[in-house]
């Protein structure tokens, strides 16, 4: 009996390690859309603006109108730098992301399908689950957001005024954790509706609302300028480099969401050309936008008096400028619900990527055969935020947030320097391939010892001692490794921009609160023995038996 118990256990083991280390080959056809026997196929629809107007609406919320000031109290002027500083970084990310957009051209995915072809099987289902975890937090906290500034927008109406119940908008807290919202869930559906529909329907709400959040960004940036004191810059940093870095490491998730852009490549027209263009060209767009408030907003009042809150409309409420104010609240809206409504749609794309590989239950692979949506994924991933924005204060777990982005950009970072790998042969001991493994992992390391002692204001050796280490890695991966160059778009500078990637991030995930270091551990901990029971028996990741279909949007049709 004994004998026998250990024999399965040995055996259960045996299997998860082989099945956790298999990888899924990179696609044959770049210019094919997968479909699997479980449904129909996705519609290209999507050209290059649309996939711009979709980074945009991704990256740019209400936070443009706040983040900015609440920054800008501790940094100064400064702030402006903090932004060049975050989208520098941000740049790096989105050149790697480029890359391997240009690579998987047809298939959905993302960050976990490049982790499962360049890495492992269970190392892109934890990608998975740490990306997913933030993604229905933060819909179910851009959803509350987002009710709240409509409640705001019409209680500009004199008769509404005082008048709408916290339970209907902003939220009335019952049992701490516990807050009723109904606003939130209504607006959940009316958008799960949309993206349900098609993707024509919801590329045409974001990007009218997109292109509307952009022209009050800028209406905003031209009024201010009249009213900007240029003494107010001086002194530009009056806390020292070392708030503005600090700032940087703020910000930066103010530039998250042109990775939105990779998961739609399957319903992109022409995904090679139109991919790397929209992830980047999007991003250089939001940079801009956000330096050009900054330059206002600490131009037109000092920083030591920019409000806490709302510091964008008091300072030109401050002004006499009241109307701009109320423009802002307008200017909210239509930002949270671009966010709102491409975080959406991206979860619905990566559920669909793993129902097709078998990680998931196949009802998550499964599209319309009409609207060629994934409309099981899709009403999943809205009811997941209904339940959560409906009855849970999740601003309360705001501060477990961003781990799922930062784990996801810089695996997305090592995946651009395994993929480019040629000589995976064993030389020595150990073979170049896990060499090169320890380089990055080495990077990551030394990113977050960096932070750590940034954190808590240690030594500057320390930190000068890590950077020394993770350069050396990476010096390492540049002179050990051969380096094979990519069809299409490719990032330059490879090993290095990723190398440098890899360590800023891990270095801002060493920013973040205490609870997101456990939620990472937890997370990791239930996302295998999900893996582990289930997951391993069940995926598929060679696709061979899969038929190939192209869908062309119905306008392109008559010219083919």
């Amino acid at each position: 009996m004994t004998s026998s118990h250990s024999s399965s256990t040995s055996s259960f083991f045996s299997h998860f390690c082989s099945s956790a280390l298999r990888s899924k080959p990179l696609p044959r056809d770049v210019n094919a859309a997968v479909v699997t026997s479980s449904g129909d196929g996705l519609v290209r629809r999507l050209g290059v603006f649309d996939l711009i107007l979709l980074g945009i609406g991704a990256s740019i919320g209400a936070g443009i109108f706040v983040v900015t000031g609440t920054v800008a109290r501790d940094a100064g002027p400064g702030v402006t730098i903090s932004f060049i500083v975050a989208g520098a970084c941000c740049v790096l990310n989105a050149l790697c992301y480029a890359e391997l957009a240009t690579r998987f051209p047809a298939v959905v995915g993302g960050a976990y399908l490049y982790t499962y072809s360049a890495f492992n099987e269970l190392t892109a289902f934890l990608v998975f689950a740490q990306l997913m975890l933030d993604y229905h937090i933060g819909a179910a906290s851009i959803a509350r957001s987002l009710a709240s500034y409509v409640v705001t927008v019409l209680e500009l109406i004199p008769l509404l005024k005082h008048n709408i119940p916290s339970w209907v908008g902003h939220g009335e807290e019952v049992f701490g954790a516990l807050s009723i919202n109904i606003l939130a869930p209504i607006l959940l559906v009316l958008l799960t509706v949309v993206l349900c529909r098609g993707v024509g329907e919801s590329s045409i709400l974001n990007s009218i609302m997109t292109v509307t959040k952009i022209l009050i960004v800028l209406f905003v940036i031209i009024v201010g300028t009249f009213e900007v004191d240029v003494s107010n810059w001086t002194p530009f940093a009056p806390n020292g480099f070392k708030s503005i870095l600090t700032g940087a490491t703020v910000v930066f998730f103010s530039y998250v969401g042109f990775d939105a852009v990779a998961n739609s490549a399957e319903e992109s027209k022409r995904p090679q050309r139109d991919l790397p263009l929209g992830i980047i060209g999007s991003l250089v767009v939001c940079i801009a936008l956000y330096i050009g408030v900054c330059l206002v907003i600490t131009g037109m009042v000092p920083y030591q008096y920019l409000g806490e809150d709302a510091p964008l409309a008091e300072a030109f409420t401050s002004k006499g400028l009241k109307y701009v104010s109320v423009l802002i609240s307008f200017g909210a809206v239509a930002g949270l619900t671009t966010t709102l409504l491409v975080g959406l749609y991206v979860q619905s794309r990566l559920y669909l990527g793993l129902g097709r590989d078998g990680l998931l239950p196949v009802i998550f692979a499964k599209v319309h055969p009409t609207q060629h949506t994934p409309v099981h994924s899709q009403v999943w991933v809205g009811l997941v935020a209904i339940i959560l924005s409906g009855i849970l204060n999740v601003h309360m777990l705001s501060r477990i947030l961003s781990v799922g982005t930062l784990t996801g950009y810089s695996v997305v970072s090592a995946c651009v320097v395994s993929l480019r790998w040629n000589d995976k042969t064993s030389s020595g001991r150990i073979s170049s391939r896990t060499e090169g493994i320890i380089c990055l992992s080495t990077i990551a390391c030394c990113g977050f010892a960096a932070g750590v002692f940034f954190r808590f204001g240690a030594s500057f050796v320390f930190i000068i001692l890590a950077t020394v280490i993770a350069i050396f890695s990476g010096a390492a991966l540049y002179l050990r490794q051969v380096y094979t160059k990519p069809p299409g778009f490719s990032c330059p500078g490879v090993p290095i921009v990723p190398s440098v990637s890899i360590f800023f991030n891990i270095f801002l995930f060493a920013q973040l609160h205490y609870e997101a270091w456990v939620r990472f551990i937890v997370v990791g901990i239930v996302s295998i023995g999900i893996y582990a029971f289930y997951g391993q028996y069940h995926a598929h990741p060679h696709t061979s038996n899969d038929t190939i279909v192209y869908h062309r949007a119905p306008a392109e049709e008559s010219h083919y």
